[in-house]
């Protein structure tokens, strides 16, 4: 079977690698890929927001399967298109990929179907939620509405904070994204990446991850796209994991399927686990997240392809997922200035080193350019090592890590402290 996946980044490569793993597979291709992605697909220049030239390739290449990597074509109803064209497309539809499009979609969501989340209010201009954050007061969380690549989020912890946020989101920081804004509850606990692959009724739960969404250690900083993140989560106990499928994934699946549009594809549900283990949703997305995809993908040893068959055919009843036991931990070697203005262009060296220690390095913002490989975005590369423990995972991947050089790179020094912590 020849297999299509659209996207770029880190985890398309995560995916590449685990698609090119199956023994049904007959070509692969990525669009439009990168350096990294290079070595195990071909690449092909294929704009993911042209659907109908993305159909026009999946039925000159005889595609029997795509599977979509970033947020932005399911929300734009890519899923609707190709099946449309009658060719199999892993993802929701356009309706149900609303609960990554719209946080206040999502939350007024979890209010009808009774998931837990934090209290909130959807406002659609300055005035309105200036007022509202300075009747509620700090620490509260602002997010723009719609979809601004993980960094529409400022978790304001003084009433200024919050000001600036909205001032900034109202101004056109996220474009389109911020004409409306959520304001909720400032959450206290612990964040935790639960994926599941879904087939509309049914859920197979994959292994959790923990992200590091600040830009500095010890969580300092904005918010980014997430720097670094390690699976298994060593929070999800037996009884959390039980708590997440009944109290958000099953019900979040059943509500979509009371409106008439049944869930289908992977389901990230971010999450603030309480000190009490009530798994409160922060957020929805409708895709598998980046940087969790590295270390996950890392880790899975079940043939991924026909997983995503079962869940579009309605047969996930039959299928579950394989393992390996070992931590995995990957981080994120970003641009100087990331998440702001940053440089592109920037020559990478050690690539080749690298690729002689253990463990994986897997490519986003990076090109080809003759023969060096340049950096081209804000995430660059994410360095993942595999261990018996999250220690170990740890050191594999900063070993990595030290092989690898530009100018002006960035990286966190902590990813996995808190696992660390409680293994020591």
């Amino acid at each position: 079977m020849n297999v299509l996946i659209l996207g770029g980044g880190g985890r398309e490569h995560a995916l590449a690698m685990a698609l090119a793993k199956s023994p049904s597979l007959s070509r692969l291709f990525v669009a439009p890929g990168n350096p990294g992605c290079a070595a195990l697909a071909e690449n092909v220049a294929l704009p993911i927001d042209d659907h109908a030239a993305i159909v026009d390739f999946c039925r000159a290449r005889e595609i029997g399967l795509v599977v979509v990597g970033p947020e932005a074509p399911l929300v734009a109803g890519v899923v609707d298109d190709l099946a449309a064209a009658g060719i199999l497309c892993f993802g929701p539809s356009k309706a149900a990929a609303r609960l990554e499009g719209s946080k206040g979609f999502a939350k007024d969501f979890c209010r009808e179907f009774g998931i837990p989340t934090g209290d909130y209010r959807r406002l659609a201009d300055a005035a309105s939620a200036l007022a509202y954050v300075r009747a509620k007061g700090a620490p509260i969380v602002v997010k723009a509405d719609g979809l601004a690549a993980g960094k529409g989020v400022v978790v304001a912890m003084t009433l200024d904070e919050a000001e600036q946020a909205i001032q900034s989101m109202f101004a056109g920081a996220f474009g389109g994204a911020g004409a409306q804004l959520v304001v909720e509850d400032y959450l206290d606990g612990e964040e935790l990446s639960f994926f599941a692959l879904c087939d509309g009724t049914r859920a197979v739960a994959f292994a959790g991850a923990q992200d590091h969404k600040r830009v500095g250690d010890g969580d300092a900083g904005p918010n980014t796209g997430g720097m670094g993140a390690y699976s298994p989560a060593p929070i999800v106990t037996p009884a959390v994991h039980a708590r997440i499928m009944a109290q958000v994934i099953e019900p979040t699946l059943r509500g979509l399927a009371s409106d008439g549009i049944p869930y289908t594809g992977f389901l990230y549900a971010g999450l603030m686990i309480a000190p009490d283990g009530t798994p409160n949703v922060l957020e929805f997305n409708c895709r598998f997240g980046d940087p969790e995809t590295q270390p996950i993908m890392m880790r899975l040893r079940s043939d991924l392809t026909p997983l995503c068959e079962a869940a579009l055919d309605g047969k996930l009843d039959a299928c579950d997922a394989v393992w390996d036991s070992r931590a995995a931990l990957g981080v994120v070697m970003a641009a100087g200035g990331y998440p702001e203005t940053y440089r592109k262009g920037e020559r990478i060296s050690g690539l080749d080193v690298a690729a002689r220690l253990p463990g994986k390095v897997f490519h986003a913002g990076t090109q080809l350019v003759g023969s060096d490989i340049l950096t081209s975005g804000g995430r660059v590369l994410c360095a993942v090592g595999l261990g018996m423990d999250v220690r170990a995972a740890q050191r594999q991947a900063y070993d990595l890590v030290g092989a690898i050089h530009w100018n002006l790179v960035q990286y966190r020094r902590d990813i996995g402290y808190r696992a660390i912590e409680r293994e020591t």
